[in-house]
């Protein structure tokens, strides 16, 4: 399977959330940029621009004024709001590669690192609303029959690897322990290529996904996911 990991699979005539995290290089912009990743493509790319990243900075005041107007599909503005004063918070404690190590590490288990991550985003800024529990996830009582968690594994996509495509901002988590961001078209695709066989949309199909992509390279199995996004996306498949 040929990779599709080329600097030409990004513009603004093929936009992706990552056109933005690239023009700053930077975790927590990435973070966002990945979190608010569902939806038409275009629309995100749209609203990531307008967004002054330079408020993870500002005071908890200033934020909530100037995001007031802000919002976004399931997303109100005191949801983003939210975001943006738990991420800056975040930042004044701790990298947001050195929480997912302190789970990984362990076990090299990228969910563990996952799961500490949301749990300290659950502990500095509680909110209990329908958009915000959306952006940020939950911690699932079985990791087995969790949801897929696609944007969170794009994000680490994005921090772990390092190509054309990828930002490669981490040196902590291997390459080799990263799982499978898997939306509705990279799941379509697989199952239509013979790469996996699982029916149910979940934390299994990404696993399964993950192993078969092994065997085309133990080191790097997600280099695979652009191109099979892109398949998806573009109908080739």
């Amino acid at each position: 399977m040929k990779s599709r990991n080329s600097g030409l699979e990004i513009s603004h005539e093929k936009p992706d959330p990552l056109l933005i995290a690239k023009k700053y290089d930077n975790e927590t912009i990435a973070l966002i940029c990945a979190l608010f990743a569902y939806g038409n493509v275009k629309a995100i790319v749209k609203f990531l621009e307008r967004l002054d990243f330079s408020l993870l900075e500002a005071s908890d005041h200033l934020i909530e004024k100037e995001l007031s107007s802000y919002y976004y599909r399931f997303q109100n503005s005191q949801d983003v709001t939210s975001l943006f004063i738990a991420l800056k918070r975040l930042k004044e404690i701790e990298s947001i590669e050195n929480i997912f190590y302190e789970g990984y590490k362990k076990e090299q288990s990228i969910l563990d690192g996952l799961w500490n991550f949301i749990s300290i985003m659950e502990e500095l800024y509680p909110r209990e609303s329908r958009g915000y529990k959306f952006l940020i996830g939950s911690v699932p009582k079985k990791a087995s029959s969790a949801g897929t968690y696609k944007r969170y594994l794009m994000f680490l996509r994005w921090m772990v690897r390092s190509d054309e495509i990828d930002l490669g901002l981490w040196s902590k988590i291997d390459k080799k322990d990263l799982l499978m961001p898997l939306d509705t078209h990279t799941f379509k695709v697989s199952q239509k290529l013979g790469l996996l066989k699982r029916k149910t949309y979940d934390m299994k199909a990404v696993l399964e996904l993950t192993e078969t992509l092994k065997g085309f390279d133990d080191s790097d199995p997600i280099k695979y996911d652009f191109a099979l996004y892109r398949l998806g996306q573009e109908k080739i498949v």
